[in-house]
């Protein structure tokens, strides 16, 4: 019988995933594997060894210098992989577009390969660029408008607080409410539901996996809560301290404060995902609760995916992953 099909005991794994356009990426230990169901039905797997930045300059795998590292690194094949799931399915009645100008003269200067690396880090910016504004910028903009009425300082952090609070919400139940991201966060939560089997000692099976939760604590959207909650906590601290009333010179503070936030955020991840206890469920529970927007009941179809995806990623000795 194959390791993935036998019984194991309970434990916590590193590996984990991301919903794709119809497919999942998975990351083990030493292994990335994307797997998307085509529109024929059939799937289509890319595989390739991991390398880790830390292995060479083993700073960067320190705690808190560790978080940044590796939510960058997440983002890029993150992005990668949404990239090359979107390929297998061109919007209705799109032609296939020859290459501009620019990008034939970038793959003659750079190479196909740099040339795609390139376009792929300007998506990651790009898209970090949206959410600081989004969930920074505007906020502090916003609550600029307090200072109508007073100039308490702690009135103004609680409206930033607070801004940011449900600007993250309400942007959460628009994405869930968008067709085409149903099926991509029902892809989501078949990732979910097929390493809590695996995490409960369960063979890989439809049935097995089909019974488990599709919240789980080390979820993406549950580490962007913990960004936002300690931006929070430590932006109001600060700010406390040292006021700071110009609202261009307040971002630029809370951009400086980023990488600690993201750091800390990563680091109580961490913890919370090997612990389960009062204290990680209390800290734990809004993040889980925000799952309801990004993670909907999957089909069989899509936890076959999940399953073959967490197959390909698994080590070779049981118990490398373990977290």
């Amino acid at each position: 019988m194959s390791k993935q099909k036998c019984e194991c005991p309970k434990f916590k794994t590193m590996c984990g995933g991301q919903a794709l356009i119809e497919g999942i990426m998975m990351r083990g230990p030493k292994k990335q594997a994307v797997v998307v169901r085509k529109p024929d039905g059939e799937l289509e797997i890319q595989e390739k060894e991991l390398k880790f930045i830390k292995d060479k300059h083993p700073v960067l795998g320190w705690p808190l210098i560790r978080g940044v590292v590796n939510f960058a690194d997440s983002m890029y094949n993150g992005v990668t992989a949404l990239m090359y799931s979107a390929e297998f399915f061109p919007e209705d009645g799109e032609e296939e577009e020859e290459p501009s100008k620019f990008e034939n003269w970038l793959s003659s200067k750079l190479g196909s390969e740099k040339a795609t690396a390139f376009f792929t880090t300007l998506a990651v910016i790009l898209g970090l660029c949206m959410s600081i504004g989004l969930f920074f910028l505007l906020p502090t903009l916003l609550g600029t408008a307090v200072t109508v009425i007073t100039d308490s300082m702690l009135v103004r952090n609680l409206a930033e607080s607070v801004l940011k609070i449900l600007i993250f919400v309400a942007y959460l139940a628009l994405c869930s409410r968008m067709g085409e991201m149903k099926r991509v966060f029902s892809y989501h939560g078949a990732e979910h539901k097929t390493i809590f089997c695996y995490e409960a000692g369960l063979p890989l099976t439809v049935e097995n996996v089909r019974v488990q939760p599709r919240h789980h604590p080390r979820c993406g959207t549950s580490f962007l809560f913990m960004v936002i909650a300690i931006s929070i906590i430590v932006s109001t601290i600060v700010f406390a301290i040292w006021p700071v009333y110009n609202p261009f010179l307040r971002f630029l503070a809370h951009l400086a404060m980023l990488p600690l936030i993201v750091g800390v955020s990563y680091e109580f991840n961490r913890w919370a995902g090997r612990h389960d206890g009062p204290v990680t469920r209390f800290f734990t529970a809004p993040g889980l609760w925000l799952q309801n927007f990004t993670t909907f009941e999957p089909d069989d179809s899509m936890i076959e995916v999940g399953i073959r995806a967490l197959e390909l990623v698994l080590p070779e000795k049981q118990g490398e992953d373990a977290w």
